[in-house]
């Protein structure tokens, strides 16, 4: 008789990988099938190698803009892709293989090769059938294409091929102004690519708070992108010309960075019973799907395309298939972009509190970098925290941030809103000075009117957007 696994997993990516662990520390026999590397997207193609290049760029600016504190550098700056393809290389070998030897110690058995389901409890994998009780389908995501004339040409590039080049382009357009687009546009311009970023939208970033997209745009534009909204692609030509609603955009490269689709190899002979629409398979939030003992975490079901919420629903995905109940929440998953300067959001944008609450309802403080100590010292001034809060019980709604660590800073702000913390009781707590992180707390004195340091403002002021 062929082994029982009480949970069978495809995909080793965020999702993968932790729900592997979870099930395991549960007291499950776990098997885990990658076709490629541990470690997925993130590892592999997207959060790793995008903020080390990221890093690569911003330690270029900071040298550049050194001048200004004494620093002196003959020589021209420049960037040797290929040395620095290899750095990023190595950060992403030592992370996968720290995976890798997490899933070892916990006895987790790794099928190499590409999996699918063949039944209710059976997975297919290289010829051979293995058996669960439970099995998870993490296939995660790959990058959108994008059905216009010219997408699939020679000289245009996903999001993942880019990520590898050891030429640098001399001009690169880039199709889409979300997190993706934007990411590559600082790298890149910080090497000194002449960049062009297009967007469909009418702002740049545009899930994510209107003060955020113009802090972005304003930031790229400072490093020499030009930035192209209201756009739409109607041909890309052999010679790597964007052909635009209004214009045209010359490069020698184009970027894809329209986003990401769900994997659904993974489904088999299950694709007509498992629910799937808009290209995502359907869940509740027990992360199970239409198919009894099949749960689908992470990318696949499009809920939060971020590797920390992926964490989480695989979390959640394997405590149930051990037996337990356990809920996703996923009201309250940071979003950050790892840009110059950063940016990152939780909860309600402010025109979403706003239409929710009504405008007497909701509260908003405000406090800018350039005000704050540490952001000063760092020659960071750009960007602000803002804090939106019910007035009637000072629940924090949302806040958001541009400026330096906000990708760190707001990991407080969220565990206080996960607390029910109220604005109130944030505004009161010591943080430590001088740090970026203490803009937080007096972002929300301010929206009670009581931060002390900014400037008296007239009654009428207090807790309204400025």
């Amino acid at each position: 008789m062929p082994e029982i696994y009480d949970v069978a997993v495809i995909g080793g990516g965020p999702a993968g990988y932790v729900s592997a662990i979870k099930a395991a520390q549960l007291g499950g026999r776990v098997v885990l099938f990658e076709k490629d590397v541990v470690g997925g997207t993130c590892l592999n193609r997207g959060c790793i190698p995008t903020k080390t290049l990221v890093k690569t760029g911003e330690i270029l600016e900071s040298v550049r803009r050194g001048e200004k504190r004494g620093i002196c550098s003959a020589a021209p700056l420049s960037v040797d892709m290929s040395r620095a393809v290899d750095y990023k290389n190595g950060v992403v070998k030592r992370l996968t293989g720290g995976v890798a030897g997490l899933l070892k110690s916990w006895d987790i058995r790794v099928v190499k090769g590409e999996a699918e389901m063949a039944g209710e409890d059976a997975v297919l994998c290289g010829g051979e059938i293995y058996r669960a009780k439970s099995t998870l389908l993490c296939g995660g995501s790959a990058p959108a294409g994008l059905p216009i004339p010219g997408a699939g040409g020679p000289r245009v590039l996903t999001s993942d091929e880019i990520l590898d080049l050891r030429e640098m382009p001399k001009r690169l357009s880039i199709i889409g102004g979300g997190v993706i687009g934007c990411e590559i546009a600082t790298a890149f311009a910080c090497f000194g690519c002449r960049v062009t970023v297009v967007e469909m939208a009418e702002r740049l970033l545009p899930t994510m708070d209107a003060e955020l997209s113009e802090v972005m745009k304003k930031s790229l534009e400072g490093l020499g992108v030009a930035v192209l909204l209201s756009q739409s692609v109607k041909e890309i030509r052999e010679d790597a010309t964007v052909v635009l609603s209004d214009g045209e955009a010359a490069g020698d490269s184009v970027l894809l960075a329209t986003g990401r689709s769900a994997n659904l190899t993974c489904l088999g002979v299950l694709r007509e019973r498992i629910r799937v629409e808009k290209g995502k398979v359907v869940v509740d939030e027990h992360m199970r799907t239409t198919v009894p003992h099949i749960y689908a975490p992470g990318d696949i079901n499009g809920r939060s395309m971020l590797a920390h919420a992926a964490f989480k629903m695989g979390e959640t995905a394997a405590a149930n298939a051990m037996g337990q109940n356990h809920v996703c929440d996923l009201d309250l998953v940071p979003g950050c972009v790892y840009t110059l300067p950063e940016v990152a959001s939780v909860g309600l944008a402010e025109e979403e509190a706003l239409e929710r609450y009504g405008k007497e309802a909701v509260a908003v403080g405000r406090f800018p970098f350039a005000a704050n100590g540490r952001a000063l010292a760092n020659g960071e001034p750009e960007g602000f925290v803002k804090v939106i809060a019910d007035k009637r019980y000072g629940e924090l709604l949302g806040v958001h941030i541009a400026g330096p660590s906000a990708t760190e800073t707001i990991a407080a702000a969220a565990a206080l809103m996960a607390a029910e913390v109220p604005v109130g009781e944030a505004a009161e707590m010591i943080f430590a000075h001088p740090t970026c992180s203490e803009a937080f707390m007096e972002a929300c004195a301010d929206a009670l009117g009581m931060c002390i340091h900014l400037p008296q403002k007239p009654p009428a002021m207090i807790g309204k957007s400025t």
